[in-house]
């Protein structure tokens, strides 16, 4: 009896091991999506629309932001769904899929709508991914793990979007040579095999689902449910406004503020936000973890509004104080990310958990593409200043220092059944 109770044990540690491994490459290659675009966005779209200004580029780098956005939302509603019906597992193998195949089609684009409609297909893949992989990983993991966890999965996409950025780094992303990083997006859909073959599925979730059967996108908005749904909504969507409405913009600001005589600035940029960002991750989560859910996410608003602040309003030329300060921004902004798979997952029980962290986050985005929209219209209005229109998006960060604390608090608590 003790031989077999250690070979379960065992069993279990290596499952839950290899359900970390899938979950972090799945959120790394997304990130690694996410990042292609910013860093080929400018020159993609100037050989698309045949013009060198900013002005056009910043209308259509906020169409098409847009149109990401809303496939996230729409992906991480549909594949969060999928994962509370039909398993974790196989819905994140089709959530990888499709992600990297559509992001491969990029290559074939001839106008500038092609793109969109492309990044569009792309992002619902994307959009699962993360609801899918935090579910998998905090149902299979225990409690004490939780904040470390948290921080690790956040920090994936960052790693994912900082070696996009060494790419460029190595490989000048230029106006002939930008279609060469989108088809390299379908290299994702191997992690796929991989998937289907070694992972196993949630030990909750096929408990879960014996022993009632889920309503789950139902159960989400029912009476219990609906005001910690609708602010769960707000806590991502302040996050994901200020990185799609501003930071993700920063590749660009670095190209316009060289005149694109320095290829290189833009992937160093964004090899520097990331690497802020992966810190940050484990920051915003252990924050959490010794503080509590509530306090911790009023200090990462507090501190991203500040150091955009500081960045936006302060800085006017490419130089050490510019990089310097994209670190620490890179680092406050995405410290969300290791927060909120730290917070939502306390906050749905098991048969509605995927598809409540896939709404709540997702739904974020559609905010977030109206910020994005709202970014290419103030970039416009500011004169083709970045700065100033990312000085305002940012603004948003008061909004979540307020709300958090409607929220309840959830630091000790195990995860609802």
């Amino acid at each position: 009896m003790e031989i077999d109770s250690r070979k379960d044990d065992a069993s279990r540690v290596r499952e839950r091991w290899l359900v970390l491994a899938a979950a972090f490459l799945g959120w790394m290659f997304d990130g690694l999506e996410m990042g292609i675009f910013p860093l080929a966005a400018r020159p993609a779209l100037q050989d698309l629309l045949g013009v060198q200004g900013d002005a056009e580029v910043g209308r259509w780098m906020g169409i098409i932001t847009a149109m990401f956005l809303f496939g996230a939302a729409s992906g991480g509603v549909v594949f969060g769904w999928l994962g509370d019906r039909l398993g974790r597992v196989r819905s994140m193998v089709v959530s990888i899929l499709t992600y990297s195949l559509f992001t491969g089609c990029c290559y074939f684009v001839a106008a500038p709508w092609q793109l969109g409609v492309f990044r569009f297909l792309a992002a619902l893949g994307m959009g699962g991914e993360w609801s899918l992989g935090v579910a998998l990983v905090m149902e299979c993991w225990p409690e004490k793990n939780r904040p470390l966890l948290a921080g690790a999965i956040g920090a994936a996409s960052n790693v994912g979007f900082g070696l996009i950025g060494v790419l460029g780094m190595l490989f000048h992303v230029t106006t002939t040579s930008w279609r060469w990083v989108m088809l390299a997006g379908a290299a994702p859909a191997l992690l796929a095999l991989f998937i289907v073959r070694y992972v196993p599925e949630s030990r909750r979730w096929k408990d879960s689902v014996q022993s009632a059967a889920g309503h789950p996108l139902r159960e989400v908005f029912s009476p219990g449910l609906r005001r910690v749904t609708i602010l769960a909504i707000a806590f991502a969507s302040v996050a994901l406004i200020g990185t799609w409405g501003s930071v993700q913009w920063l590749p660009l600001w670095a190209d316009q503020l060289t005149r694109g005589e320095q290829p290189a600035a833009k992937a160093l940029t964004q090899i520097l936000t990331s690497v802020g960002a992966i810190g940050g991750c484990f920051l915003g989560p252990w924050i959490g973890g010794r503080m509590g859910r509530r306090p911790a996410y009023f200090l990462l608003c507090l501190g991203s509004l500040v150091s955009c602040g500081i960045l936006y309003r302060w800085v006017g030329s490419y130089g050490s104080a510019f990089l310097v300060l994209v670190f620490v921004v890179g680092a406050m902004t995405a410290a969300f990310y290791g927060w909120l798979p730290l917070y939502l997952p306390e906050l749905f029980p098991t048969r509605a958990r995927a598809t409540g962290q896939g709404l709540s986050f997702n739904f974020g985005r559609i905010l977030a593409a109206f910020g994005a929209i709202s970014m290419g219209e103030l970039i416009a209005y500011f004169g083709n200043s970045y700065a100033r229109a990312s000085a305002t998006i940012t603004l948003v960060y008061v909004a979540g220092m307020v709300l958090i604390w409607l929220a309840p608090e959830t630091r000790g608590r195990p995860l609802p059944e």
